[in-house]
């Protein structure tokens, strides 16, 4: 029983599924990505025992990886016609540009002298996206055609109470950059018993400099052969939400909103059923 007596504890689990009509919704979770190599940086790229660490330095070729990448933990829908869409932090990574950022703060060439990694590189201030945005909107197979549309999430049904049948958020990857603000992935999913909705979130915040959020939506509706995707991106320097009380900045579901659009963009996923 709970401490309120009210019902069973529920324990953490590392992986769990829903069965919503012809979709299978489930997610795996555990540990963060070891932040050495296992096997003494002897691990070479394909061969069978190389460490996952390894797996993503040689997938990403990024100078460093965010403080905490949670490897292991997937978003996974699967239509029972074949048609998957997955939500993973090894893709999400391979879209930060490993080149030059744009974004001037004092903090960053500290952010990048302060990495344990650096010692062991001749260059180590090699230029990239220290904030590791992403505009990663999940991963898709050959079972879905993707195609630009007019309709839009209704966010307003979305709103109506309905019964939650299955819920999860998992954090995909998260860095703090050296205590100068917070570079964060997550993605959440909720089903009711009209469709299941989900919130792909990249949300950074450079302390005294700027507020951005990438966010997806999609959107499925019971009955329906595809899924509605909408994607968000937000922006704005911190000198201009000086009408906004700062202790909202820590908090994207409460900042996120307020943040003006700078890009939008709304596609089908349609599914493609067996022949």
């Amino acid at each position: 029983m709970g401490e309120d007596g009210l019902g069973p504890v529920r324990l953490p689990v590392d992986r769990e599924s829903y069965q919503f009509d012809d979709w299978t919704i489930g997610y795996t979770k555990s540990h963060i990505l070891k932040s050495v190599c296992i096997n003494g940086e002897t691990c070479v790229a394909g061969e069978p025992g190389c460490c996952e660490l390894c797996v993503y330095n040689f997938a990403l070729a990024l100078p460093h990886l965010p403080d905490m990448v949670f490897h292991k933990n997937v978003l996974r829908i699967s239509h029972a016609s074949g048609a998957q869409l997955e939500f993973n932090p090894l893709d999400a990574l391979k879209l930060v540009r490993n080149e030059k950022l744009d974004l001037k703060v004092a903090c960053s060439d500290e952010w990048r002298e302060s990495r344990p990694e650096a010692a062991h590189t001749s260059d180590k201030v090699k230029p990239f996206d220290w904030t590791f945005t992403t505009e990663y909107a999940g991963t898709t197979n050959d079972r879905f055609r993707a195609e630009p549309t007019e309709q839009r999430i209704d966010m307003f049904k979305l709103m109506r109470k309905e019964e939650i049948l299955f819920y999860h958020n998992l954090t995909l990857f998260e860095d703090e950059l050296h205590d100068h603000g917070i570079s964060l992935l997550s993605v959440k999913v909720r089903v009711m018993p009209s469709g299941f909705y989900i919130l792909l979130r990249f949300f950074l915040r450079v302390d005294n400099v700027l507020l951005r959020s990438n966010d997806t939506r999609f959107h499925y509706e019971k009955g329906n052969d595809y899924v509605l995707k909408e994607f968000t991106h937000r922006e704005a320097k911190v000198e201009q939400l000086k009408h906004i009380p700062p202790a909202l900045f820590t908090n994207p579901d409460h900042i996120v909103d307020k943040l003006p659009v700078v890009r939008k963009v709304n596609e089908k996923l349609t599914i493609v059923k067996p022949e």
